[in-house]
């Protein structure tokens, strides 16, 4: 699988204070969930998110973000952030709240 290692372990960084963290490879590269509910991964050089469907709807107007299509079809709810999104620790940290606080909201599987 190929994917963006140190993005990947900067993921890990920002998550380190979440507890019931696991990683799971899929989509093609590594995805990172709190209490079994994807939050966010790594696929290729982007980090991919997933949010409340109304908050992805806002984050698509932010540069950077785009619809996470796999299929050709945008999958709801979800999103890519590009590199250039990324970049800095503070930017990084932001999208991954985001997706964490997201995903600790749902009912733990």
């Amino acid at each position: 699988m190929a994917y963006d290692e140190p993005l990947a372990e900067r993921v890990q960084d920002a998550l380190a204070g979440h507890s019931a963290l696991t990683e799971r490879k899929m989509f093609g590269g590594i995805a990172f969930m709190v209490g079994g509910n994807m939050a966010c991964g790594v696929v290729n050089d982007d980090l991919m998110i997933r949010l409340d469907p109304e908050e992805a709807e806002r984050a698509l107007a932010e540069e950077h973000v785009r619809p996470m299509d796999f299929t050709g079809r945008p999958m709801k709810g979800f999103a890519f952030v590009s590199p250039g999104g990324t970049d800095s620790d503070e930017a990084l940290a932001g999208w991954v709240e985001l997706a964490a606080d997201h995903a600790a909201s749902l009912p733990a599987k």
